[in-house]
Formats: C-alpha cells, sequence, structure tokens
C-alpha cells in the first residue's frame, strides 16, 4: 500500500509541475506578444490586398469559395 501511494505521489507531483511549466510558458509568450503592434504600417514593398471598388456579392462569393 505504501508503494502505491509513493507512485500517486510522484505522478502528481510531475503533473503539477508540468501543468505550471506550461502556464508559466503561455504567460511569458502572452507577454512577448502584447507589446507587438498588429496595426503598424507594413515596412517595405507591401501591396494592398482589399480594393474598395469590390461589391459586396463578390465579397459572398469569395468567402463561399
Amino acid at each position: 500500500m505504501t508503494f502505491n501511494l509513493w507512485k500517486m505521489f510522484k505522478v502528481t507531483i510531475i503533473f503539477v509541475s508540468c501543468t505550471c511549466l506550461f502556464y508559466f510558458g503561455l504567460r511569458a509568450m502572452h507577454e512577448e506578444y502584447e507589446q507587438f503592434h498588429r496595426y503598424d504600417e507594413p515596412e517595405g514593398p507591401a501591396i494592398k490586398v482589399f480594393s474598395e471598388e469590390e461589391r459586396l456579392i463578390d465579397r459572398f462569393y469569395l468567402f463561399f469559395k
């Protein structure tokens, strides 16, 4: 019985350790990408993909295609 209790304790410790590592890894990635400005003007030879003169039906066609 003591052996099974020891196994359960080891599995619990490993599970909690991996969960904490995953959680703090996700927090670090979130802090890194929170400072990333997604809506800045692109640098370099960027081209505009969306034109203003498209009709609504054309947009629906592209969406369902």
